[in-house]
């Protein structure tokens, strides 16, 4: 009877030796990666919480038209339970959900509410040099 004794594998992995790298799997720094995202991060959170978003009802022709927009959505659906293949379900279905999404979109009405000049240029500082950062970490030095 013999017993087979299996060769021991070393504790690490010998790939471990090679050079670590940055962010990006380039040399970059990770300092700068992390500096520049929380700068982001920052103004980023800064520059939304100046902002107010609103919305207004569908308007077409003097008349509420968000029921007129459902209308290729329900036609496209009720389609492809008849038929799953069916290339013009697909095509209903798609358009619609694309007119009901622009709909909801062109609808929103968006404001920036009044702050000071300071504190405008201080947000759009931390968001776009932060941006940089990030950009600039992830490149090879």
């Amino acid at each position: 009877m013999a017993i087979a004794i299996a060769k021991a594998r070393p504790a690490y992995d010998p790939r471990m030796n090679a050079q670590v790298r940055g962010a990006g799997g380039t040399s970059g720094g990770i300092g700068q990666f992390l500096l520049g995202l929380c700068m982001a991060v920052a103004g980023g959170y800064l520059l939304t919480t100046q902002v107010t978003v609103t919305s207004s009802f569908w308007r077409w022709g003097g008349t509420n038209a968000f029921g007129l927009s459902l209308v290729p959505l329900l036609f496209g659906i009720g389609i492809l339970f008849f038929n799953g293949r069916s290339m013009v379900g697909w095509l209903l279905t798609m358009a619609g959900a694309v007119i009901i999404l622009a709909g909801i979109i062109t609808h929103l009405d968006i404001y920036f509410q009044p702050t000071s000049l300071f504190n405008t240029i201080l947000m759009l500082v931390l968001l776009a040099g932060g941006i940089g950062l990030v950009a600039r970490s992830l490149r090879a030095q």
